[in-house]
């Protein structure tokens, strides 16, 4: 016998458990509500090797600044976001002056908040896959509109293997280490990567503001 006009019901469940897999793959645990609280492997199945957050140093100054060209010639969107100051220096020397500055409220640069700045270094082989800033506040028109508390760039050649996830939990340790009860994360209204790191660490949507000509999707995570 044909059926017509079947009416399927699905619940919100289902709809939650749809759209998370639609992110992040199918190796997704919702609780009873629907909510998200474990992700598996990243999609296209690449498995993420150990990573530490580092401070710059005189140690890691060549891969710095290989880091910066991958940047430069990616054309990325977001350039350079969490690595403040980096784009301008010929040197990684001259990048950590500006970021020593930065740490302390008596020399950092009128304007600007006080941040520290990691590397995501990879344990394995040693290599910076990705550099971040954390915000110590965001009583600033920009930061609190749409810069948040945390920014970060993953170096091109090692996106999409999950390590934007894990430098994003790594960084909340560091806030609450700060004693921050939470943090602001914003990202494109079309950076899908970034949005799965976020929600993956807990992030809560608040709306979308309009920053420096873009749709941006402010989060929350509590800490």
């Amino acid at each position: 016998m044909k059926l017509k006009n079947v009416l399927i019901v699905v619940s919100d469940i289902e709809r939650s458990k749809a759209f998370y897999k639609n992110l992040f793959g199918p190796d997704v645990v919702l609780d009873n509500d629907g909510n998200l609280i474990e992700v598996g492997t990243p999609m296209g199945g690449v498995t993420m090797e150990e990573i530490r957050l580092v401070k710059p140093s005189m140690k890691y100054d060549k891969d710095i600044m290989l880091f910066r060209e991958e940047i430069i010639e990616a054309h990325d969107h977001n350039t350079f976001a969490g690595c403040y100051g980096l784009e301008q220096c010929s040197t990684a020397e001259e990048w950590m002056n500006i970021l020593d500055q930065m740490i302390d409220p008596d020399t950092c640069p009128e304007g600007l908040v006080t941040s520290d700045t990691y590397m995501a270094v990879r344990v394995s082989d040693d290599r910076i896959v990705g550099i971040t800033e954390i915000r110590h506040h965001i009583n600033h028109p920009i930061l609190g509109l749409w810069g948040g508390h945390i920014g970060y760039s993953i170096r091109p050649s090692e996106r999409r293997k999950g390590y934007a996830k894990e430098m994003l939990r790594l960084n909340l340790q560091k806030c609450k280490d700060r004693n921050m009860d939470k943090v602001m994360i914003t990202c494109d209204r079309d950076n899908i990567a970034s949005e799965k790191a976020i929600l993956a660490n807990g992030g809560i949507f608040e709306k979308e503001v309009l920053g420096d000509g873009e749709y941006m999707k402010r989060y929350w995570i509590d800490l």
